[in-house]
């Protein structure tokens, strides 16, 4: 059986950018060197807009100012560094997203006549005046309409109506959910390229794929070298689709609003279209598109197909990840409708002050009210290992199991049921077959679904409690990053991915900062969770869990390892002379990965946005009985030929 090993990560969230573990270094930036926390701090200026990339800040010079030198890295860092960790994280939602203090909406109201007879205008009536045009297709019973004068808009119209007018009044209104995980402020996937008023989630999907494949430090063609055109697959898609203007949200607005659907609302909304545009404008892939929708365990059913393909020798690359961007105020609303949303009136309630501090408002297993909505953009490369040592590829580690189980009879579809406890129990048997019992019970941690409500935080670690037990874990370590970036709903284990493998690289557990304790409900008689980081070394973390616990029980878990422990199995399985063969030839692609990091720190992250380039015509394409011949593709793609069911059949 193959193993799927990951060779790149890439995105953008709260945090920051994926590649080179930037986002997770922001998590743990007091644990930093003083180094890495200069690089982290100056990067994420940049990514900002704070500084240019040459170092030079944004500034309208004065007479009094004269020519300033460019700020140096460490300059930079110091200079910036509150407005770098004020601008990331979970925070208070920006105006540049949507005015939480003043939410533009419409409000019904009845107009009436004030006035008595006067005028031929009997009492009880409302009497106004229209464009002609500005009439409705169906004239209301109660309305008479006269000719009236003609107006600086054209021929107008007198209208009288008996009885009331019912109408829409613009008007605003307090938001009562201000908090979100958003993308660091004042960072603009839109203007790094022609994005073409597409969707915000899309434009992170290309970004996202684009950092992935360059942070590889492989070039994608000689990748397709090395393999057959269709023995690639995307595994990506988004939870509720596109929902801002550009998409879906346009789309159901436009009515309402009095404006016209555009050509692009419908098709841009659909949630497989993450997949499509990676696989139109980032890597022009023929093989595999799989999208699937699984609430918050989305990413890891995405996973799960990726790994079973690989695994079966069905390709021998996938891009795996989802992008979502739900920080508005429909879905919003939507979730505070529900109560799922931590909003700052019962933020104050429970906490007892008469101020909300947003940045805290995501409370994973400490005293909470509800969850704090986030965007994210998160793919990681996997190939299988034959194809890794050969190209020489990055280890970042490996995924050996996905599993995901239902809850089975529901009275509501929101509760929690047993497939949790199913998905955990088989991910953590997986891993001790695999790794080895010692490895899980004294090497091994879980990043949490971790939502911050209060079910979530009893149910799960219930359920961590009782699968530690059965398999004699003690201090089982328990990482939340929705502490720090919120629920980006279809990324959410995407986030948590990332997590593990910035963990295996530094030997840092985050903490939960967010809370002050963990809450008295919490079952912890065998989990190690907390407010502070854990700082160990990365030979102490050999196999990551993670968990997810989607809406209307959708419950998924996983098995990640660690590099190292990734190519120990390498060496047993390929052998001293392969592994020395691979080590060596892997200098060249980290040494490029490196350059690509160095790069996007001052901002050299443009996303590939092939639009339109190398088209495949009719003419390009060959067709054989064994063989599929494409132009512009270095090999032929195979057609099957064998008979797999020769025992069933004459």
């Amino acid at each position: 059986m193959r193993l799927p090993v990951i060779v790149s990560m890439g995105g953008v969230n709260a945090a920051g950018r994926t590649s080179g573990f930037q986002s997770f270094r922001r998590l743990v930036i007091d644990l930093l060197t003083d180094d890495e926390r200069q690089q982290t701090l100056a990067a994420l200026a940049v990514m900002m807009g704070l500084v240019t990339p040459e170092g030079e800040e944004h500034f309208i010079p004065t007479a009094e100012d004269g020519p300033r030198e460019p700020l140096t890295g460490p300059e930079v860092a110091e200079r910036y560094r509150e407005q770098v960790l004020d601008g990331t994280l979970v925070r208070r939602v920006e105006e540049s997203v949507f005015d939480v203090d003043a939410l533009h909406w419409q409000s019904s109201a009845s107009l009436r006549s004030a006035s008595k007879q006067q005028d031929g205008q009997e009492d009880g009536q409302l009497q106004f005046t229209l464009n002609s045009d500005q009439l409705p297709t169906r004239i209301p019973d109660s309305w008479t309409v006269e000719p009236g004068d003609e107006g600086p808009g054209g021929k107008t119209v007198q209208v009288t109506v008996d009885g009331d007018v019912d109408v829409k009044l613009d008007n605003f209104r307090d938001f009562p959910v201000k908090a979100a995980g958003q993308l660091p402020s004042g960072f603009a996937i839109a203007d790094l390229y022609n994005s073409r008023f597409q969707p915000r989630g899309l434009q992170m999907a290309l970004f996202g794929a684009t950092d992935a494949l360059r942070a590889m430090g492989i070039d994608w063609n000689t990748v397709l070298e090395h393999i057959e055109p269709d023995e690639v697959g995307v595994y990506s898609s988004s939870g509720f689709g596109q929902m801002d203007k550009e998409g879906y949200g346009g789309m159901q607005q436009a009515r309402m609003k009095g404006e016209r659907v555009t050509t692009k609302s419908l098709v841009m909304g659909v949630n497989s279209m993450p997949t499509d545009f990676i696989n139109a404008y980032v890597l022009a892939n023929v093989g595999i598109a799989s999208s699937s929708v699984a609430a918050c365990a989305t990413f890891l059913s995405n996973l799960r197909h990726a790994v079973s393909d690989l695994k079966a020798g069905k390709i021998r690359v996938a891009m795996v990840g989802n992008s979502e961007a739900p920080i508005g105020p429909e879905l919003m609303d939507g979730f505070g409708t529900m109560g799922a949303l931590a909003t700052d009136a019962n933020m104050m309630k429970l906490y007892g002050t008469d101020e909300v501090d947003h940045r805290r408002a995501s409370r994973p297993f400490g005293e909470n009210c509800g969850f704090t909505i986030g965007e994210s953009s998160q793919y990681f490369i996997l190939m299988d290992d034959e194809l890794a040592l050969e190209l020489g590829a990055p280890c970042l580690g490996a995924i050996t199991d996905v599993f995901v189980d239902a809850d089975g009879t529901k009275k509501s579809i929101s509760a929690p049921g047993p497939g949790n406890h199913i998905s955990m129990a088989k991910a953590v048997a997986a891993a001790s077959a695999v790794a080895g019992k010692d490895a899980v019970r004294n090497k091994s941690f879980v990043l949490a679904h971790g939502s911050s409500t209060p079910q979530n935080r009893v149910s799960e670690s219930q359920i961590f409690d009782q699968v530690a037990e059965a398999f004699q874990i003690s201090e089982w370590p328990v990482v939340a990053v929705k502490a720090y970036l919120g629920h980006t709903i279809a990324p959410a284990s995407a986030d948590q991915l990332a997590v593990a493998l910035g963990s295996f690289k530094y030997g840092i557990l985050p903490g939960i900062p967010t809370i002050d304790a963990v809450a008295d409900d919490v079952h912890q008689d065998r989990l190690k969770l907390g407010p502070d980081h854990v700082q160990t070394t990365p030979e102490n973390l050999d196999v990551a869990i993670l968990n997810s616990k989607g809406f209307g029980g959708n419950n998924a878990s996983a098995v990640v390892l660690s590099p190292d422990r990734t190519e120990a199995m390498l060496r047993k399985r390929h052998g001293e002379n392969d592994m020395a063969a691979y080590v060596k030839k892997r200098q060249a692609s980290l040494a490029a990965s490196e350059k690509y990091l160095s790069a996007a720190d001052r901002g050299q992250y443009a996303p590939i946005y092939r639009f339109g380039e190398d088209m495949i015509a009719e003419a390009d394409i060959e067709i054989s009985e064994t063989r599929v011949s494409i132009k512009g593709f270095a090999n032929d793609i195979s057609l099957p030929t064998k008979n797999p069911y020769q025992d069933m059949t004459d």
